[in-house]
């Protein structure tokens, strides 16, 4: 069978007003994942697979349907053990992008370098808190934390 996504949305009921910026991410992270990834759900026969990721209160949500549109199973993950990484992601996101503007390259390079340790960060917990509901690798929990992000960023 067929274990990857074939489209992603995000619940736009979830989403805030986002920045040009902030869209340009979404639609590189949307884009590579669905170039190459690997997504098993649970206990899943195989896919492809549509998925629609969302918050509610302080979980993600991912809906899961077939190509054909049926549903095929949803996941909750508590938002809360991701909550520093995706702080700290945060912080050196917007230290990254106003130093693009001002700061020397060894600068750039080091923010770069921090973002980039943060982001496999955050992939990794994304992975361990998805352990028994989705199966993914590394690469596309990256994508999917991007996302998740997304989700939660504000002008």
């Amino acid at each position: 069978m067929d274990f990857r996504l074939s489209a992603i949305t995000l619940d736009e009921a979830s989403v805030v007003h986002r920045s040009r910026a902030i869209d340009q991410e979404r639609e590189v992270a949307i884009y590579d994942l669905l170039e190459k990834n690997s997504f098993r759900l649970q206990d899943s026969q195989g896919g492809p697979y549509q998925l629609t990721l969302g918050l509610e209160e302080n979980r993600l949500v991912m809906e899961v349907r077939l190509e054909d549109g049926a549903p095929h199973g949803r996941a909750l993950l508590s938002l809360t053990p991701l909550r520093k990484v995706v702080k700290d992601y945060f912080l050196i996101y917007e230290s990254y992008y106003k130093a693009i503007r001002t700061a020397p390259p060894y600068q750039i390079e080091a923010l770069d370098m921090a973002r980039k340790t943060l982001h496999d960060a955050g992939a990794t917990e994304l992975r361990k808190r998805l352990d028994g509901k989705v199966e993914i690798d590394f690469d596309t929990a990256r994508r999917l934390f991007t996302l998740l992000c997304v989700l939660q960023m504000r002008d």
